[in-house]
């Protein structure tokens, strides 16, 4: 069993108190994790600056030459965690054993943080719409017009408060490094594995150690980490979002609420798109807040809804280190019942069908856990209240709405792909500011392209624009690269 101490610029410190990481299954004890408390936090973010000092150092291309060689340590190497070492393999079984994500899912997320960490600079190259780095780094300098311009840091390091259901998430905070920032991180209370391990492999390829703080802890924690870092993240409900709703220092990161739209041009081939729909909402277990979580069409919707009931509603539970599991288990106590009671209340309008029901009992309770499985529901009006819902398994709806009400009646949608060649209802979608991250064709809404925004520019969120203005002879110097 491994002892995880807390992370205080890149020293470990073993808390008096102590939380207990245990298998979901089989309560076995997987870690120890010192927990630290909010004073802490609030003295180390005093010293923050210093882990900024220490990353300008080094260039912009020397750091993300450094990345590079990080992933290769992250993916495929043994690193260091805690009192013990760590090898892939043994990544993937604890990171199920803590979060009840397949083994094999563990393993593809690698794979997305790795991909991520290689290409950081053509990712920077296209958040920062082309920008040199070397101008973030310096703070000013001068554009491909011949344009002096000014970029401002508004925080010495980025801070998160991280999830336990969706190891995929950490891709959103990877790039602070290239851009000179430290990482102040709360790993999530089951999911400590990818933060640790990813610091590890940073130190592994050269990136100096006290540039890094990890809190595990709990809510105090996180509240302290949010306070004290000008710049943060954080991953929640729709509750968490509300809550931090205009705070220029919080970025808020909350349910996906993604769906999948049929033109009336194409709604009566749905055929054709149903290995794509079925792939949107069930792969990596439906916990991405990528994941469809509605399906929208304007006819052939009840045939829809059971095509994917027919393909989905059979899934059954496999355990965690079968390479054909699907599903993932809910680790936290009555959480899985509690969801599925919700679900069960909002069967009961009129209007709203189960279509799964005739495969079987969804909830699936164990000793120590519980599963989900696929559920699909068909609406036959937008108004329903279980449209508007979002469930961390492979759940959706299939909703009847007329194409024309379909952008005003889908709400706040992260991924919206829609299926349509209709040039003039495209120009719509384009338009809809309710959509953040659109699809037009056949594209799942799980396939990302790596090189786009998701979810909020990180540039945005941790630059300022402003104006400076340089002297002849200042610009001089400048243009001479002195």
């Amino acid at each position: 069993m491994l002892n995880i101490p807390i992370i205080r610029w890149g020293k470990p410190y073993e808390s008096l108190e102590v939380d207990d990481v245990v298998h979901f299954a089989t309560g076995e004890p997987i870690a120890k994790v010192s927990q630290a408390n909010g004073g802490i936090i609030q003295r180390d973010m005093r010293k923050a600056k210093a882990a900024r000092d220490a990353l300008r150092q080094f260039s912009p291309d020397d750091l993300m030459d450094r990345l590079a060689k990080a992933a290769d340590h992250y993916a495929e190497g043994t690193v260091p965690i805690g009192d013990g070492q760590q090898s892939p393999s043994e990544f993937a079984h604890q990171q199920s054993a803590t979060t009840g994500l397949p083994e094999h899912m563990c393993l593809a997320n690698m794979k997305k943080n790795s991909f991520v960490l290689k290409h950081m600079p053509d990712i920077l190259d296209s958040l920062t719409r082309g920008l040199d780095l070397n101008i973030l780094a310096r703070g000013y300098g001068i554009e491909s017009r011949g344009v002096v311009v000014s970029y401002q840091a508004q925080s010495p390091v980025l801070g998160a408060v991280l999830p336990s259901n969706s190891p995929g998430v950490h891709t959103l905070w990877l790039p602070a490094i290239a851009l000179q920032l430290g990482l102040v991180l709360k790993p999530g209370p089951q999911e400590p594995w990818t933060p640790y391990r990813m610091m590890s492999a940073f130190v592994e390829a050269g990136i100096p150690p006290e540039v890094f703080s990890l809190y595990p802890g709990g809510a105090e924690a996180g509240a302290a980490l949010l306070a004290s870092c000008p710049r943060a993240m954080i991953f929640g409900g729709t509750a968490t979002v509300e809550q931090y709703r205009g705070n220029p220092r919080v970025q808020a990161h909350g349910p996906g609420f993604s769906k999948i739209l049929l033109g009336d041009d194409i709604v009566d081939d749905w055929e054709q798109y149903l290995d794509l729909i079925a792939e949107s909402i069930y792969i990596n277990a439906g916990r991405g807040c990528i994941n469809c979580s509605g399906v929208w069409a304007s006819r052939h919707t009840r045939e829809i809804a059971q095509a994917l009931a027919e393909r989905l509603g059979p899934v059954e539970v496999l355990p965690p280190e079968d390479p054909n599991a699907g599903l993932a288990a809910f680790t936290v106590p009555g959480m899985a019942k509690a969801i599925w009671e919700m679900i069960e209340t909002d069967l009961k309008e009129d209007g709203v069908t189960h279509m799964t029901a005739e495969y079987g009992d969804r909830l699936v309770e164990q000793e120590r856990c519980a599963y989900l499985r696929p559920t699909i529901v068909h609406c036959s009006s937008s108004q329903a209240a279980i449209a508007k819902k979002e469930y961390m398994f492979p759940f959706a709806t299939v909703v009847e709405c007329p194409q024309e009400k379909m952008i005003a009646e889908i709400g706040y949608t992260l991924v919206g792909t829609a299926i349509t060649n209709n040039e003039a209802w495209i120009d719509q979608l384009v338009d809809a500011t309710n959509i953040d991250r659109l699809n037009i064709g056949p594209i799942p809404t799980t396939r990302l392209n790596w090189l786009q925004p998701h979810e909020g520019n990180l540039i945005d969120f941790l630059f300022r624009n402003r104006a400076l203005q340089l002297s002849e002879e200042r610009l001089e110097v400048l243009k001479r690269g002195e």
